[in-house]
């Protein structure tokens, strides 16, 4: 991540070194990077260098992982809907049937705000990642709130749905929200202003997970009528829709460089397809019930399933 003035105002930028590994030559990868990128001046190369150093060698401890418990939070009086954690994992935010959402302190278990203001179930939680700043909460009370992870005071509140807000994504850019729900719709809001932007419409029964590509001009939006559809993010159009699935869709994704995307299914496969022309690509068997997650890893090589079985 970088950070810089413009303005006056600190502003981020990201670099992605997916395809760093133990014996990549570092001079040769910050000289690619200076050519493309102005932020990184002659006098920050040295800098650049240690860092991309220290992620190498990372990446060369292949150390066995002992996982074992670390907390145990009390979060909330009534059952938990959803967790989810900011990118450097320093903290993370928990939904709850009570009609909040807590933020907390990883490391200390420390409570650091209660976001009070929905009226029903807090559903669906997300981070601005990576910027990590902002959050967005989505409810069974048909709205969306935006957050101020630092004070906890709520900036805008979107309305517009008419049924239940069941999934919800903030762009990579961290300039929109997208929101979707029971209503069959779903909706981009503009965060500066909590307008909305668009309403897209075309299924025809709940939509119940969507995403967007890493440059966020692509949509992804799942739904129980059994099709995935994908819209330009820039003129809320619809490019393509994905048929092929039997039954409800319980999760649809891209990968990190947007060349394909993955779909799962209550009818047991997941569905690989080709982002440029939305075909299916393979159809991935083997479990013996509904699948109800998946994703990729970062690099888009592997892809993990989770299912009832």
């Amino acid at each position: 991540m970088l950070e810089y003035e413009k303005s006056g105002e600190l502003k981020t930028k990201s670099i992605d070194l997916l395809d760093l590994g133990p014996s990549t030559d570092v001079d040769a990868l910050v000289e690619e990077i200076q050519k493309a990128e102005p932020l990184i001046t002659a006098s920050r190369t040295d800098q650049v260098k240690l860092l991309i150093q220290r992620l190498q060698e990372k990446l060369g401890q292949h150390s066995n992982h002992k996982f074992y418990l670390f907390k145990v939070l009390r979060a909330h009086i009534l059952p938990l809907t959803n967790v989810a954690l900011n990118k450097s994992g320093s903290c993370f935010i928990t939904g709850s049937y009570d009609r909040t959402c807590k933020l907390w302190d990883t490391a200390s278990g420390e409570e650091l705000h209660t976001l009070e203001g929905h009226r029903n179930v807090v559903y669906a939680i997300a981070f601005n990642n990576p910027y990590g700043d902002k959050i967005a909460t989505g409810s069974f009370d048909k709205t969306c709130k935006l957050w101020s992870v630092e004070t906890g005071k709520c900036y805008h509140t979107f309305r517009g749905h008419t049924a239940e807000i069941v999934c919800l994504s903030f762009n990579p850019q961290s300039t929109l929200v997208a929101t979707g729900s029971m209503d069959t719709t779903a909706k981009l809001w503009d965060i500066q202003n909590g307008e909305e932007v668009f309403t897209l419409t075309g299924h025809s029964a709940e939509i119940i997970s969507l995403s967007f590509n890493t440059s966020g001009n692509r949509i992804i939006t799942g739904s129980f009528d059994h099709t995935v559809a994908v819209w330009d993010a820039d003129t809320g159009r619809k490019v393509y829709t994905l048929i092929g699935h039997c039954a409800e869709i319980s999760s649809a994704l891209f990968n990190w460089d947007c060349s394909l995307m993955l779909t799962g299914s209550m009818d047991k496969t997941c569905m690989l397809w080709d982002a440029t022309n939305g075909k299916c690509v393979a159809t991935l068997t083997g479990h013996d019930d509904e699948i109800l997650d998946s994703c990729f890893d970062y690099t888009g090589k592997l892809i993990a399933t989770a299912s009832a079985d």
